[in-house]
């Protein structure tokens, strides 16, 4: 499922360096001692910070810088400690360490306590002071600075203690002799702590956005109640709470406290890390954030896990049987991992199932991917318990951090194995089928998440045209076209996903189950989570403006009825629109429209043009283009006003013009597959298989456009072979379908009316009576040549029911009229054949 990048590991790039370090102390050619390097934190510019027993019964703590790819000693203790937290300082020269005491040694720390908490002077080694000694554990994290780090003579530390409370230190430092940096009255440092918050029972730290997100417990009058906290860190270095949280949760959720992203304790592993709590909060930077938390069922063989999305005003609550082979007491200590990865959010309980979370498109369970079973695997060589997420708001992909071989991978959702779920061959004919929502899920996420490779959106193409039949529950060429069309914009605003058409199933009147449900798996949803944004975050620019927008857009569009919009709502007006005289839309706002999108076509695709299409003739597709252009942006500027009409504008022609270039697309790619020339389906002979599957597919296409009233292109380019093909087609369709289609094919067959009927009224005008004049109704064919005189009728009949572009139109392709008048003119005269 994840395609998985190695970026570090602790052997290949740390530990050779020990060895040649240590032989170097020691004064030996090669040092063959154990060192049992243990990676301790990783800062906010990415360096790695280690420690490792060296020689003489030291432990020393080290620096892998992961740009210059170097390792540094930081500091050296006398003598084997168990480092429990540390953190270092953007510009290193303080060292904060959190020591655990050991109580299977014969030496123990002074003064005697569990955890002795320092900070060190390391440029150049000097002095040492004591932070705290007390019998619980503490967490140490730097704050960073966004100013230049050689200038700042100042440190800002966060200690966090499992008592539930932390304190921010504010070190001022002094530079002596021109290098020396030391801390300016370090007696009393103790006086500068501020207590910031207290009575946390869970705290998490982001260090690339530097907030702090922490849960405590409240008592209220009815009801215990939890309520989530983030505190905003400033680059003053001032801090203040910009978001509370209310979170419906079991009064004995948090037994321990629990510390997330705030280093790696390796000799406390046994307590919360491994309790019956895992909670994780995820952001990105255009506005959305997600709380993670699971909860196993006492007693029973299931596990629930909770999803706040934030963003949506809403939570989603799932219940995954386990199967009855799962003892209860194991059961009661499985937790998933959440992995964040684009707006997806992973949920993987090894061995048992996977849950892609479409965290932007959540209303429907058939658009997030539910695998399960024994099988279903991510990717990891090792269990998922020594897994550690890394994640940063402003990167799409994830990494992961195996601590116990001590390897960070960057993790992407695997192209090829949501392609092996598109082309699976399981029966999905029955409406029943479960493949139908994961085929649906992965073709989503293959075109939304992972669209922008060309070489993906051709692979999907020609899964397209392997498959032209609708698939029971869903039609996949609808789904890959609003799909395609969504990614364009998703990137852009939040507020758009419930806004811009995202499935052709959400139009549907009738949802089939299996699009609704999943085997196993319960959700519930709960509505309304009321967030409650402070302070100055509803004056900032930036991600928590986004957030507060995000919020409270989602509660207007959850009120207004119809905020999607639907492709098929403008049905109506097109089809008021054919049929009126003096249209109440005026022609030449439409073309407008139509000139704008058509302009970004012909950007896009100059290079070559296997199926050439043109802008010049079909007066009814141009329309269309006009209409849905008009439509689209009169709905988002009702809704999102806050978006700006110009990128409105922007956003919509772009949507139209996209829209018209997948068709093209699709059309080239199944001419190339099948290796056709210019001169197919001709009628002088038979069709071979190749064209018949191009055929079928053409006419999917129009089926699937047609069903949404989306527009096409404004037609095939008007040579003698396309004319050939157009009359080829026509005459391959069935009787039953010439009223269905003809509308398509208008122009083409009313420029050769037009012409004549020109041609006629000069003549007629000049009074040139001798000349026969083939009738309409009664073609100049013999009757026993019943072929031709069956498709002349068709092509009168569809010809009495073309719109005739000369009426109220600008845009006639006056070249090509002149050129069949003139061949009109030369039959009608006798001078040419017909």
């Amino acid at each position: 499922m994840l395609k998985l990048k190695p970026t570090f590991d602790l052997q290949r790039d740390v530990e050779s360096d020990i060895f040649r370090k240590e032989a170097s102390v020691c004064r030996v050619q090669e040092y063959s001692g154990a060192v049992d390097i243990c990676i301790l934190n990783i800062e906010r510019d990415g360096s790695i910070l280690y420690s490792w027993k060296g020689a003489a019964g030291t432990t020393r703590i080290g620096k892998y810088d992961s740009n210059a790819k170097q390792n540094k000693l930081l500091y050296t203790f006398d003598k084997q400690v168990c480092v429990s937290s540390c953190s270092l300082n953007e510009e290193e020269t303080l060292l904060a360490v959190s020591l655990a005491q050991d109580t299977g040694g014969d030496e123990r720390l002074q003064p005697i306590s569990k955890c002795l908490t320092l900070l060190i002077e390391i440029h150049p080694i000097n002095n040492t002071q004591v932070l705290k000694a007390v019998d619980c554990r503490v967490k140490v994290q730097f704050l960073n600075s966004e100013t230049d780090g050689r200038s700042v003579l100042e440190s800002h530390l966060l200690l966090l203690s499992e008592d539930g409370y932390v304190d921010l230190y504010h070190v001022l430092l002094n530079k002596q002799d021109g290098y020396r940096v030391v801390m300016g009255n370090p007696e009393r440092l103790s006086k500068t702590a501020e207590r910031i918050v207290e009575g946390f029972c869970w705290a998490q730290w982001d260090g690339h956005t530097q907030r702090l997100y922490y849960v405590a417990h409240q008592l209220a009058r009815t009801q215990d109640k939890f309520l989530m906290r983030c505190v905003q860190f400033y680059p003053s270095h001032n801090c203040e709470t910009v978001l509370e949280l209310p979170l419906e949760l079991p009064a004995t959720f948090f037994p321990t406290v629990n510390f997330v992203n705030l280093g790696f304790d390796h000799y406390n592993m046994e307590r919360p890390e491994q309790g019956p709590v895992c909670m994780k909060v995820f952001t990105n930077r255009i506005g959305s954030m997600c709380v993670c938390y699971s909860q196993p069922a006492k007693g029973k063989q299931e596990l629930i896990y909770t999803v706040v999305l934030v963003h949506k005003d809403c939570s989603k609550t799932f219940r995954v049987s386990l199967g009855g082979d799962q003892p209860s007491h194991r059961a009661a200590h499985l937790h998933p991992l959440f992995v964040p990865i684009g707006y997806h959010i992973l949920v993987y309980l090894q061995g048992h199932f996977l849950h892609s979370i479409n965290t932007r498109q959540q209303e429907m369970l058939c658009h997030s991917l539910f695998l399960s079973g024994v099988d279903v695997d991510m990717g990891l060589q090792c269990q998922s318990a020594n897994i550690t997420v890394l994640h940063a708001e402003e990167e799409s992909s994830s990494s992961l951090l195996d601590l116990g071989n001590g390897r960070i991978y960057t993790a992407d959702l695997s192209p090829s194995f949501l392609m092996q779920i598109l082309q699976s061959d399981t029966p999905s004919r029955c409406p029943s089928s479960k493949a139908d929502p994961q085929r649906l899920a992965a073709l989503h996420c293959l075109l939304v998440y992972m669209g922008n490779d060309p070489s993906m959106e051709l692979k999907i193409i020609e899964w397209l045209c392997d498959n032209m039949s609708a698939f029971g529950s869903f039609d996949q060429i609808q789904e890959f076209i609003l799909a395609s069309l969504y990614r364009i914009s998703y990137e852009k605003s939040l507020s758009l996903d419930k806004v811009l058409p995202y499935s052709s199933v959400l139009d549907k009147k009738e949802i089939l189950g299996c699009l609704l449900e999943v085997p196993g798996v319960l959700c519930t949803t709960e509505l309304h989570i009321e967030p409650v944004f402070k302070g100055k975050a509803r004056s900032l620019q930036g991600f928590w403006s986004e957030l507060e927008w995000n919020t409270e857009r989602t509660k207007y569009l959850d009120a207004v009825p119809n905020p999607r919009y639907r492709t098929s709502h403008i049905q109506a007006d097109w089809e008021k629109l054919k049929s009126e005289r003096r249209p109440s839309i005026p022609r030449n706002n439409l073309e407008e429209n139509t000139k704008k999108v058509l302009s970004m076509v012909d950007t896009w695709c100059c290079d070559k043009k296997l199926v050439p299409l043109f802008q010049e003739e079909d007066h009814q597709q141009r329309a269309l283009i006009g209409l849905t252009v008009d439509k689209l942006r009169e709905h988002l500027n009702r809704h999102l006003p806050r978006i700006g009409k110009k990128k409105i504008d922007s956003l919509v022609v772009n949507y139209v013009a996209k829209l018209l270039e997948l068709i093209r697309h699709m059309l080239e790619s199944v001419w190339v597959k099948h290796k056709l020339g210019p001169r197919v389906l001709c009628l002088k002979r038979r069709g071979s298989p190749a064209e018949w599957s191009v055929f079928h597919f053409m006419f999917r296409i129009l089926e699937a456009t047609r069903a949404l009233c989306l527009p096409l292109p404004p037609d095939l380019d008007n040579s003698g072979a396309n004319e050939r093909l157009k009359f080829s087609i026509l005459k391959r369709l069935p009787e039953s379908m010439e009223k269905r289609i003809y509308h398509m094919w208008d122009h083409p067959v009313s420029s050769a009316s037009i012409s004549r009927d020109y041609t006629r009224m000069l003549l007629e005008k000049h009074g040139n009576k001798g000349c026969a004049f083939p009738s309409r109704d009664k073609p100049g064919f013999t009757p026993e040549f019943l072929p031709l005189t069956y498709l002349a009728k068709i092509l009168s009949d569809i010809e009495e029911q073309a719109l005739n572009p000369f009426e109220e139109q600008q845009n006639v392709d006056a070249k090509f009229v002149e050129e069949t008048a003139l061949k009109q003119t030369l039959i009608l005269l006798g001078f040419g054949e017909k």
